[in-house]
């Protein structure tokens, strides 16, 4: 449903996504990370069509967004980080206003404003003015907003960002349900949140793709690294020091009360581990394997000393 391909922008000198391509399938609902000024936002408004890019080219279903954008705009629903709400109108009324902005007839606008509202449990603020409501129930107006119009596609950008503990429950239970009839590209800095939400993740830094993939998958991305976690009764300094001279050994750290390994998925250095644990009188209590998380996986793909 959202295909990019060599997507170039420029704010004057300044290259904010450089030569970017992705697909995101129909029926996907994909997450999009990447640290403050990566190019996330720019991306998705260019999907929209708010921004045009530099070079390169954006479809949605079968419209370029260069050539077709108005027609490719009905198939999207979007809800910036910053939802733009009139905040002295009610929720009803603001709803009604968005609904005739994208063109529904008044009978059909009175029919998808009540599905929506009960989609986005607003039954009780439908006709509070939304400047009372709180964070949270803003939040859920905003999705109402994006998907009044019954969208192929939805583009959120931080739909989370500032409400409580319970609304991000709500608010992610919300947009999973979405996603089982819509096309979702999802940005957020909450990595856990992708890991509750998505069904593949993209990451961007510095304006261009570190990786895309499933998220089980992207750890295969790291150079091909494995870790595992030793439990050792014996000197801390020591042991992390005898772990690092072993042969294939690529870093040790301690995290209390366990050493973390790291090594090539070329390389089995457990059995000479154990055999030089044993051989300095010290005793292994503990060895498994570690699965990278996403923030591990996030941060390694983001950060100067990886990269170069």
């Amino acid at each position: 449903m959202i295909r990019i391909q060599n997507l170039t922008k420029y704010y004057g000198k300044h290259l904010a996504v450089d030569d970017i391509s992705f697909n995101v399938e129909k029926g996907e609902i994909v997450g999009f990370l990447g640290p403050n000024a990566a190019g996330k936002t720019t991306t998705m408004r260019i999907i929209t069509g708010y921004l045009m890019p530099t070079r390169g080219d954006v479809w949605v279903g079968d419209y370029n967004m260069m050539n077709n954008s108005l027609d490719g705009r009905r198939l999207i629903g979007y809800m910036p980080e910053i939802v733009p709400l009139y905040t002295d109108m009610t929720t009803r009324a603001y709803l009604y206003f968005v609904a005739r902005l994208r063109g529904l007839h008044k009978k059909r606008t009175k029919i998808r404003i009540d599905e929506v509202v009960e989609t986005c449990h607003l039954e009780d603020y439908i006709d509070v003015i939304i400047g009372k409501l709180s964070k949270g129930f803003r939040q859920r107006v905003g999705l109402a907003q994006a998907i009044i119009h019954d969208p192929e596609v939805l583009i959120l950008d931080e739909p989370t960002i500032g409400i409580d503990p319970i609304q991000v429950a709500q608010t992610r239970g919300l947009i999973k349900e979405m996603g089982k009839r819509r096309t979702i590209l999802l940005s957020t800095h909450i990595l856990s949140e992708v890991s509750m939400i998505c069904d593949r993740v993209i990451i961007i830094h510095e304006g261009r793709i570190a990786a895309q993939d499933r998220i089980e998958n992207l750890s295969t991305l790291l150079k091909g690294g494995n870790r595992i976690r030793l439990k050792v009764q014996g000197p801390v300094e020591k042991v992390t020091d005898r772990l690092r001279q072993l042969h294939g050994i690529r870093a040790v750290s301690y995290e209390k009360p366990y050493h973390i390994v790291e090594y090539p998925s070329d390389q089995e250095p457990r059995g000479e581990i154990t055999e030089d644990l044993v051989r300095n009188g010290w005793t292994l209590l503990a060895m498994e394997s570690v699965e990278m998380s996403l923030e591990d996986i996030f941060l390694s793909l983001t950060t100067a000393e990886v990269k170069g």
